[in-house]
């Protein structure tokens, strides 16, 4: 049996938001240590990885572990069904073939009821070898989205290069070539503007959710400034897709800031921490075949 309770929807729509457009359908793992994810996308170039910890619900029982097989799609469009500051239940039998999601409105006496059919999902877990990092970055996670949704505009690719002095992106494209830089202990405002907040449905932009309190993602769209930081073995420059930064910035309302960690010749590692779970995601640089193996003891 798994019982989880979430005091406010939003967490729980917003880490859907920054894998929906990745991820086609995929098991969350349950178990007494809380909720785990992880899955390639169709084209094998990136894998993303979810941790919800059992600290960060407001309520939380797994008697056993256990697969909960869902299309991402789906669950997102059931999602939308409950309010950004809504209490979510979640609840599965160790025989049943549905998730049961309660919403409960905190202004209101509004139940919502929902059951959505579960998928028999037959995937392995993908085997993520340790990496020690020739150079990892820390930055504002709004910063980081504004620049990925400008370099968009103009290239396909997205250079980045880390040395002591900063982090670099560039691009280069059919209308020109384009290039920001961050320097070291530089500070970028860690308050994400409203297009940046993908968990926010139309109807709940009149609603104060920036200002209030997320169990998994308490450190969500908190004020003040993050500072550029960098931990630097070596300098690295990589080039990778900018679509597939500009799907990661979608995690970019459950943290304010991100972390890139590079090393040459092993996949790009993009971390939105939040206090009770994480976001990552693994991404292949462009002209390197770097592809997972499953195993079957690696999360």
């Amino acid at each position: 049996m798994l019982e989880a309770k979430i005091e406010q929807a939003v967490v729980f729509k917003r880490v859907l938001d920054a894998i929906k457009d990745l991820v086609e359908h995929a098991n969350f793992d349950c178990n007494e240590e809380g909720l785990h994810l992880q899955a390639m996308d169709s084209s094998h170039v990136a894998l993303s990885a979810v941790q919800l910890r059992s600290e960060g619900f407001e309520e939380y029982r797994c008697d056993r572990p256990m697969s909960i097989g869902v299309a991402i799609t789906s669950l997102t469009k059931v999602m939308r069904s409950a309010q950004n500051n809504d209490i979510l239940n979640m609840r599965k039998g160790d025989n049943a073939d549905s998730l049961h999601l309660v919403f409960e409105g905190t202004s209101s006496d509004r139940i919502g009821e929902f059951d959505l059919k579960l998928m028999d999902i037959d995937t392995e877990h993908l085997g993520i070898p340790d990496t020690e990092y020739d150079a990892v970055v820390k930055l504002s996670s709004s910063e980081f989205a504004r620049i990925c949704r400008d370099l968009a505009n103009v290239g396909e690719s997205v250079k980045i290069t880390i040395t002591k002095e900063g982090v670099t992106f560039s691009t280069e494209g059919e209308i020109g070539d384009a290039r920001m830089t961050l320097k070291q202990g530089s500070g970028s405002a860690a308050r994400l503007d409203d297009e940046d907040d993908g968990g926010l449905d139309d109807d709940d932009a009149d609603k104060p959710s920036k200002k209030r309190r997320t169990d998994a993602g308490s450190s969500s769209a908190a004020g003040g400034v993050v500072p550029v930081e960098i931990q630097l073995e070596k300098a690295v420059a990589l080039t990778f897709s900018v679509q597939y930064l500009v799907n990661f910035t979608k995690a970019a309302p459950l943290s304010s800031a991100v972390t890139l960690h590079m090393a040459d010749k092993v996949p790009l590692l993009v971390e939105f921490a939040f206090e009770n779970g994480h976001v990552r995601y693994y991404l292949a640089p462009k002209l390197a075949e770097v592809r997972y193996e499953a195993s079957d003891t690696d999360r």
